[in-house]
C-alpha cells in the first residue's frame, strides 16, 4: 500500500512535467540536425577545394555522400521541415518564418556557406530565437 501512494506522488509529480520534456527533446534533435548539416558542409568543402556550393539545392550534393538524408527542423510546435531555401543575391541570410533551414550561397559573401534555422519569430525554451544557432 505504501509503495502504490508514493508511486502515485511521484506520477503526480512527473506526468505534468513529460510535455516540456518532449518539447525539449525537439528542440535539442533540431540543434543535433543543424550540427550535422553544418558538419556535411564542412566535409564538402574540404572535398571541394575550399567551395561550398553554390545552389540551394544541398539534397542532391550531400545526400547520399555526407548525410544519409537530409534532417529537418523540428522546431516545436510550430515547423517541422527539411527544406532548404536561400538567395544568392544577398549577402547575409535573412531568416524568415518559413522553418526548414535557410542557407547562404551566395559565393560573393563573407557569409558564404552559412546555414542557419529559418524562423526568426520563434524561441525555444530558453527564450532563444531559432535563428541564432
Amino acid at each position: 500500500m505504501v509503495v502504490i501512494v508514493i508511486l502515485g506522488i511521484l506520477a503526480a509529480v512527473i506526468a505534468p512535467r513529460i510535455p516540456k520534456f518532449v518539447e525539449k527533446a525537439k528542440e535539442n534533435k533540431t540543434k543535433a540536425n543543424l550540427a550535422n548539416l553544418r558538419s556535411a558542409l564542412s566535409l564538402y568543402y574540404s572535398d571541394n577545394n575550399g567551395k561550398y556550393p553554390v545552389t540551394n539545392a544541398l539534397d542532391a550534393l550531400l545526400v547520399p555522400k555526407y548525410l544519409k538524408e537530409l534532417p529537418t527542423a523540428d522546431i516545436p510546435p510550430y515547423h517541422s521541415l527539411n527544406i532548404i531555401t536561400g538567395d544568392n543575391n544577398v549577402s547575409e541570410i535573412t531568416p524568415g518564418d518559413a522553418g526548414g533551414w535557410i542557407y547562404n550561397y551566395n559565393n560573393a559573401s563573407h557569409a558564404w556557406g552559412d546555414i542557419i534555422i529559418n524562423c526568426s519569430v520563434h524561441t525555444d525554451s530558453g527564450g532563444t530565437n531559432w535563428s541564432s544557432y
